[in-house]
């Protein structure tokens, strides 16, 4: 199976169940394909579990959803050492974080204790417990949701995390034809109980061992390193993207190229992903917010102001 036919059998087979949301299941490919994590961040109702479900289905991939609470342990998510007193020794119970897809719902409902279990997994594909280590199945994609209105009670996440996750995004309300379409597809049975997968696990390693040998030239490369480095530069950023967010935006592309059937990058493959790749890794000034500017503007606002590449 190639880039191409991949993209086209997975996006059919979550739009089954998932209506009108093509450009969400391409990011969650870019992704997926990029060995990369994803938070979404986006009022509660419009689908995200649905969404991951579909996604784990599609590709045979094992789910796991863990509902974050502030009385959620460490141990709650990444397992535990017991003592099996039949055999007589110390046995590893697996948490829910080894599966292939997770989902970390309303992840900022949690402590920073709690969170920080999961920065070893996001990172290093592992988990340490008890001075032992096990490592995770691949391919390991989080998907960590929270909700940016109801903010009580929750606890806001780390740089150091938030920095881990390759892509936010968000899904929006559907318009009236789509929803109209949901109301027709739910209306005798739940589409995702008989959703057939489109593709395989080994598919999906495959692909991902591919994804780095997309050709990136160098005014390509140049080009991305320059929006990098103008959020660093820009008067109404605080903090710019770090260097690992250069990376992430390089992966990303060779991805967004390979799922659309080239075998090398092009700027408008950085330009694509510019916002859902590096909004979430910039702090704005005070200054700026007061004016009513997010850091999905200057993003956008830096990504048409930096040269782009044209062929000779």
């Amino acid at each position: 199976m190639d880039f191409a036919q991949f993209s086209q059998a997975v996006q059919r087979s979550v739009g089954q169940v998932v209506i009108g949301k093509a450009r969400v299941v391409e990011l969650l490919l870019v992704a997926l394909l990029s060995d990369g994590h994803v938070l979404i961040e986006d009022v509660p109702g419009i689908g995200k579990t649905t969404l991951a479900k579909a996604l784990a289905a599609s590709i045979t991939g094992s789910f796991a959803r863990i509902q974050f609470t502030p009385d959620l342990l460490p141990s709650d998510v990444t397992g535990i050492s017991f003592f099996n007193q039949k055999a007589q020794s110390f046995e590893f119970r697996p948490g829910p974080v080894f599966s292939q897809l997770l989902l970390a719902d309303e992840i900022n409902r949690a402590t920073p204790r709690t969170q920080s279990a999961l920065l070893e997994a996001m990172q290093e594909r592992q988990v340490t417990v008890d001075t032992e280590t096990y490592r995770l199945p691949r391919p390991f994609l989080v998907l960590a949701t929270q909700n940016p209105i109801e903010l009580e009670g929750t606890f806001p996440l780390p740089e150091a995390q938030v920095d881990r996750f390759l892509l936010q995004i968000r899904l929006g309300y559907p318009d009236e034809a789509e929803e109209e379409q949901m109301l027709i597809q739910y209306q005798r049975e739940e589409p995702l109980a008989h959703l057939q997968p489109a593709a395989t696990i080994d598919d999906v390693i495959a692909l991902q061992s591919q994804v780095r040998e997309i050709h990136v030239s160098q005014d390509v490369r140049r080009y991305l390193v320059r929006i990098v480095r103008a959020t660093r530069d820009h008067p109404s950023v605080e903090l710019g993207v770090s260097p690992r967010g250069t990376l992430a935006l390089a992966r990303a592309s060779q991805a967004l190229a390979a799922l659309q059937g080239r075998d090398f990058v092009i700027p408008s493959d950085v330009q694509h992903l510019a916002n859902a790749v590096l909004t979430h890794r910039i702090h704005v000034s005070p200054q700026t917010r007061l004016r009513g500017r997010t850091p999905d503007q200057v993003v956008a606002e830096i990504a048409g102001t930096v040269p782009v590449p044209v062929a000779s």
